[in-house]
């Protein structure tokens, strides 16, 4: 863990700096999109390095004084595809941001989906002298815990205590403080394909920017989605990208498992291009103004205007009903759905006392696809938009930006990794590893 661990570190003193000089830009990395936000974190409620071990503190200390987007270029499944068009993509966002905003930014923190995901659950325990729990112990227990072999070309972008047990006390979010003799300590983990992380590195390096963060999108748009009792007692969030739909499931204020499905809208404009043999940009078009996942008898009388500059007028008049354009986009709706299905039953999702499920992200704006998803889901859906926060264009307050909010959360209060902490170097043998979802019937 240790290259990387040391790059983590790098990027949180990075973060320091940026917050210090008061600008930092975020940047999510879209299949459909590169979005950008500048933020300003102000000196009176410049936002406060928390003291505690724990979750995010409540939305304060900085605002929104640019914002961007272009068209992603570059980008598959989440994943940078074509480096050269991606850092023209990043370029492009980050000057508009920066012009709106009127400053030079040296600072992004970045965030992505896809990369094959997988979630860990670690525990670590170590004796205490009897004293209060100190930061050192807990730098002790961490290094403790049982990190498996996640395999080559692997890299650890999330690794987070989630749990805390003095003795037989558990539930801490903060042990400091606590007395006793055994301290244990549950982590989340979460591995992505190094290669990911490496092309990201080099885009914003070839933009002479700096990386100060880097965060999972699934995580980020469950941060921006989920209200405080959500993340409190459960619940999922799933943001519908363009390439990649992630997966994120909270307790307690924090992330225990994430995980992506490398399908997204983009394969349902796919399939309308397909069926109605129209161009990519008609089949975006006609999905967004008249697409759907639920038909009504009506739908078999409204007729949508194909369009098209073939040349071929019969071809370029032609007329479709809506109920077929439902027809052709339902089949990979209920598809991606279905796989979403999947993954919560194999994290064990259905073991959280509360089960919301929050969709989110620009695929989430398909009419009726609450009515779908809460019959395939099997539990509560509602719509996630993301938080409100402060200077943020009206424009960028749509699901599709519950990532770029979030990201802006989670550079403001960040919250505490493995490597915020002196963790001694010498590493235990690897044990047993456990699912990441098995401490809820253990502990909460």
């Amino acid at each position: 863990m240790s290259g990387l661990y040391e790059t983590q570190r790098a990027m949180r003193n990075m973060r320091k700096a940026a917050m210090q000089r008061g600008v930092i830009a975020v940047l999510d990395v879209g299949t459909s999109k590169v979005a950008c936000l500048v933020l300003r974190f102000d000196g009176d409620d410049r936002a406060l390095e928390q003291d505690g071990v724990g979750s995010l503190a409540g939305q304060s200390g900085f605002r929104v004084i640019g914002a961007a987007t272009t068209r992603s270029r570059g980008v598959k499944f989440g994943e940078i595809d074509a480096i050269h068009e991606t850092e023209r993509a990043i370029r492009t966002a980050l000057q508009a941001a920066q012009k709106m905003a009127n400053v030079r930014v040296d600072h992004v923190m970045a965030c992505f989906s896809g990369a094959n995901p997988r979630s860990y659950g670690l525990a670590g325990e170590v004796d205490l002298d009897g004293g209060p729990v100190s930061e050192g112990d807990i730098a002790r227990v961490l290094a403790g815990a049982d990190v498996p072999d996640y395999g080559l070309g692997r890299d650890v972008l999330h690794a987070q205590p989630v749990n805390f047990a003095v003795d037989h006390r558990s539930g801490y979010g903060d042990p400091r403080g606590q007395i006793g003799n055994r301290l244990a300590a549950d982590l989340h983990m979460l591995t992505v394909d190094a290669h990911v992380i490496q092309n990201i590195l080099y885009c914003v390096k070839r933009c002479d920017l700096e990386l100060a963060g880097l965060a999972s999108s699934a995580y980020v748009s469950g941060v921006s989605s989920l209200v405080e009792d959500e993340q409190e007692l459960g619940a999922a969030c799933v943001d519908l990208g363009g390439g990649a739909t992630g997966i994120s499931i909270f307790i307690k204020k924090h992330m225990i498992y994430a995980d992506a499905v490398r399908l997204g809208g983009d394969h349902v404009t796919g399939d309308v291009s397909v069926g109605l043999q129209v161009p990519w940009q008609a089949a975006e078009r006609i999905k967004t103004l008249h697409g759907g996942v639920v038909a009504t008898g009506m739908d078999d009388r409204e007729m949508i205007e194909t369009g098209g500059e073939t040349g071929d007028w019969e071809h370029d008049r032609r007329q479709v009903s809506r109920a077929e354009l439902i027809g052709i986009m339902r089949p990979r709706v209920e598809e991606i759905l279905e796989e979403v299905r999947a993954r919560l039953d194999a994290a064990g999702f259905d073991s959280l006392p509360g089960q919301k499920i929050v969709l989110t992200g620009g695929g989430s704006q398909i009419p009726g696809l609450d009515g779908l998803a809460s019959r395939i889901l099997g539990q509560q859906v509602r719509l996630g938009r993301p938080m409100r926060v402060r200077g943020l264009p009206q424009a960028a307050t749509g699901p599709s930006f519950s990532s770029s909010v979030g990201l802006s959360l989670f550079a403001a209060n960040p919250q505490d990794e493995y490597w915020d902490f002196d963790v001694p170097t010498e590493t235990y043998p690897a044990r047993s590893l456990r699912r990441a979802v098995r401490w809820f019937k253990d502990n909460w």
